[in-house]
């Protein structure tokens, strides 16, 4: 089924839904609330239930949060969205913040009344986020107070259902390992730290524990859900059982998710949980907790042998299909196509592998100045036409059995803008710089992420995104906790598979991003005697070379992107039709 591209809030719906948000913080003795776009698994997406964000302000953003006063209402967005917040909302009633720069605390300090009382709801905020927002209000008369309903959930007349999204296995063949050795090993990690059970809520945690895959939230294939593992191995699970149909789990007992509260009040011994990813009511209704990282994230982050070679397979399949949208898209480019005529055909393209479960998130499909937004999402009333002359960004991918795909192309209409040309060409020498790194065992994002930024730095540019995310094996597209980026000291090793994409953006003009994929692996030994990891290349796609300005390569570069080409036309010269052959020879061609 293609994408829906409505809009999910007018701008006219904004003031209204948040007066009447006013009205009911008023009832209940409120200052203020604060509306994340969280629910209480704290994933990055959410159902439409939960999308309180979205349905107060309109911003339909991946990250972000709001702070209602009785006179201004802030909404923070980071570097990505700040483009994308100005065009959804009504500035009449919602002022945009620049975040993380201003914190919600130092936010509430300038704006907040002296003796207000800022309501949260405990169940969509985590400890860590509350701490630090307390943190900044000490000495102040501002207080955050936890309620027991969320007002928004009290005026949202038509609030959506929970999702019931029927629930797969996913093949211990696929995830390399069965989920009773990955209970008993994590079990065995709380004996040796004393603890008699850890407290999960994130829901791609969850799924990848059981080996199940699920279709609650859109694009993410995983199963909203809470579990409490006991360090015996026993798993007791919070679910709504008509979603798991005939799928019987052994070791696992079943319980409605409205239980998962009092069953955490009746735990004894120390009871690990989260303080980054479960929520404060979970940390609340713990008599002992024992705070802790969830000890799925760094074993998941760590892909097995068999979720590589299905990552593989996937990028390869992918790849395939990306290349044929690729030839496509140069028969039409300078006959104006519509950025959602463009996202359809490439999903068009992916469906026709018939191995496509679903796209991996809502396709960035943008053209000329709408590329600047780093977060596009086409809806009917933006969609726009691509121009000659103009690029277009597509950032893309695909949910698959085997693995999952996050690919960003930019392409030109015909002839480029000549402006363009530099900036496109530090953006590829950034994404080289990290494909070809070798590091010792230990370096972390941080230390990685200047390689991608340094060719803009030389010309006082720089994007306002991390280098890299972290990606799932047949799971979430955005996977904690590895990082490449700026902040990110997690140091990196073999098995994870990140993003790497650098970009450039000049608003109102044209927006440059080139993604690939990469997994981490060992290095050979080059006589040091130390151990290296290098990056292998999952995507296989051409990168365009109309934009490149050839002066700027070293030699260097030009060899590792004529080796990457001469791979990508081996590879998909096979798994393509005749004209996409012929496409792929010119496409690949050295320079």
């Amino acid at each position: 089924m293609l994408q829906s591209f409505a809009a999910t809030t007018r701008p006219d719906q904004g003031p209204p839904r948040l007066q009447a948000l006013r009205e009911e913080l008023s009832r209940r003795n409120l200052t203020g609330f604060l509306v994340p776009r969280a629910d209480a698994h704290q994933g990055e997406y959410v159902a439409p239930r939960d999308d309180r964000l979205a349905w107060l302000t309109g911003f339909t953003g991946s990250a972000g949060f709001a702070i209602v006063l009785p006179d201004l209402a802030g909404v923070f967005v980071d570097g990505r969205y700040r483009l994308q917040v100005r065009a959804q909302c009504d500035q009449t009633a919602f002022t945009p913040v620049d975040w993380p720069e201003t914190p919600a605390g130092e936010w509430l300090r300038e704006h907040a009344p002296a003796g207000g009382v800022i309501g949260f709801d405990p169940w969509l905020h985590t400890p860590d986020e509350i701490a630090r927002t307390e943190k900044a209000l000490a000495g102040t008369r501002i207080a955050l107070q936890p309620v027991e309903e969320n007002p928004i959930d009290a005026i949202w007349a038509d609030q959506p259902a929970p999702p019931r999204g029927a629930v797969r296995r996913h093949p211990d063949r696929l995830a390399g390992r069965a989920s009773a050795d990955k209970r008993a090993e994590i079990a065995a990690a709380l004996q040796r730290a004393g603890q008699s059970a850890v407290a999960l809520t994130l829901p791609d945690s969850i799924s990848w524990l059981l080996n199940l895959r699920g279709s609650d939230i859109p694009r993410n294939p995983v199963v909203q859900a809470f579990a409490i593992l006991h360090d015996d191995a026993r798993l007791d699970l919070f679910v709504d059982a008509g979603k798991l149909g005939d799928i019987a789990l052994d070791n696992v007992t079943l319980h409605p998710p409205e239980a998962f509260a009092s069953a955490l009040k009746g735990l004894t011994g120390a009871v690990r949980f989260d303080p980054a990813t479960a929520p404060v009511a979970v940390a609340q209704a713990l008599a002992e907790g024992a705070p802790g990282a969830d000890p799925c994230l760094l074993p998941k982050a760590r892909k097995t042998e068999a979720e590589l070679a299905g990552m593989r397979a996937a990028h390869l399949r992918d790849g395939a299909a990306m290349a044929e949208f690729l030839r496509w898209f140069d028969t039409v480019a300078l006959h104006r196509p519509s950025e959602i005529e463009l996202a359809m055909k490439l999903e068009d393209c992916r469906r026709e592998t018939g191995e496509l479960l679903d796209l991996s998130f809502e396709t960035i499909s943008g053209a000329g100045p709408h590329g600047a937004i780093v977060h596009y999402r086409v809806t009917d009333e933006t969609n726009r036409e691509l121009a000659p002359g103009e690029l277009y960004l597509v950032d893309s991918g695909g949910q698959y059995a085997d693995g999952t795909t996050d690919i960003t192309r930019t392409l030109p209409a015909g002839d480029p803008p000549a402006e363009a040309r530099g900036p496109y060409t530090r953006v590829l020498q950034g994404m080289i710089a990290i494909s070809r790194a070798r590091f010792p065992k230990g370096v972390a994002g941080a230390h990685l992420d200047a390689l991608a930024r340094y060719p803009l730095w030389l010309v006082g540019a720089d994007y306002d995104h991390g280098t890299g995310h972290g990606v799932g094996a047949a799971l979430s597209v955005h996977e904690g906790p590895v990082r490449l980026s700026r902040i990110s000291t997690l140091p990196l090793e073999a098995g994870m598979i990140l993003s790497n994409e650098p970009g450039y953006y000049r608003a109102g003009a044209f927006g440059i991003r080139i993604e690939n994929l990469v997994a981490i692996r060992p290095a050979p030994d080059l006589g040091e005697g130390r151990a290296m990891l290098e990056f292998e290349t999952l995507t296989l796609v051409p990168i365009d070379t109309r934009l490149i300005d050839p002066d700027l390569l070293s030699t260097a570069e030009r060899d590792w992107l004529n080796a990457y080409h001469a791979r990508v036309e081996a590879e998909l010269a096979p798994l393509v039709g005749p004209a996409t052959r012929d496409w792929l020879a010119r496409a690949c061609a050295p320079i």
